[in-house]
């Protein structure tokens, strides 16, 4: 979590399936991190799935969700259609994984978060993962919901105000939004916009090759356990310095 005593970095995301590596760099470069379920849920999307590595390449992970004349539903209102998922997405990690140096490390409470029942609901799902995760990889970030706050209509002027209620003074986005986003509006508002950069990720060690940047965290932390942070962006910003100093200082 990076921020002054002088202002209040927020970033505003759907909530995703056991997400890549930028996903928690984003996480971890801001004070508040809103997921943003409150816009509608879609298919073939980053929601419900996401990619590991094995020895025989890469390999989608999907949660079945329920879809069929939900169209319009929105990423907090979708359920899930069948239970499966979970050991069966646990059983592709851990043949995948039990070779990777920190499997054994990490296996209890990655394991835990497959075997427990949890919620039917999609996004309380991910917010487990990612709260697990997060700690895990020791990002401290606090995560809210959209629907804490007041919802206004317009994509721009819902994100603007979205950061205005939770006292942004900046506001932290991926690349994928610049076709659509307003800077001026929240220019006009005194909110700053930076845009995160994921290009020029250094290369780990992975179990087979080639190396593959876009897939689940999960790959990092189970091939590179506490050194994982070494691999991500946020670490150029001196966040993961920072909190291991003031670790060992307390």
């Amino acid at each position: 979590m990076l921020g002054t005593m002088a202002g209040k970095r927020v970033a505003i995301v759907q909530s995703n399936y056991i997400p890549w590596k930028g996903y928690f760099d984003l996480i971890n470069t801001v004070d508040e991190f809103i997921l943003f379920d409150d816009v509608q849920y879609t298919i073939r999307d980053w929601r419900n799935r996401n990619k590991i590595k094995t020895a025989q390449g890469v390999i989608w992970l999907s949660i079945p969700v329920e879809v069929k004349g939900r169209f319009h539903q929105k990423i907090r209102e979708a359920r899930v259609s069948n239970e499966s998922w979970r050991a069966t997405h646990w059983k592709s990690i851990s043949q995948a994984y039990s070779k990777a140096p920190y499997f054994a490390h990490y296996r209890e409470r990655v394991e835990a978060l497959y075997r427990s029942s949890g919620s039917p609901y999609l996004s309380e799902i991910n917010y487990t993962f990612l709260s697990t995760l997060c700690s895990l990889l020791g990002i401290h970030t606090p995560l809210t919901w959209s629907s804490d706050y007041d919802i206004v209509p317009g994509k721009t002027e819902r994100l603007l105000a979205l950061c205005q209620q939770a006292g942004a003074t900046e506001y932290v986005s991926g690349p994928a939004a610049k076709s659509y986003l307003d800077e001026t509006l929240f220019a006009e508002a005194g909110i700053g916009v930076r845009w995160m950069d994921y290009t020029g990720y250094p290369e780990y060690h992975q179990l087979s090759p080639p190396f593959e940047h876009a897939v689940s965290v999960i790959d990092l932390l189970l091939n590179e356990g506490p050194n994982a942070w070494r691999y991500m962006k946020s670490r150029s910003l001196g966040v993961w310095e920072r909190l291991i100093t003031e670790s060992a200082n307390e």
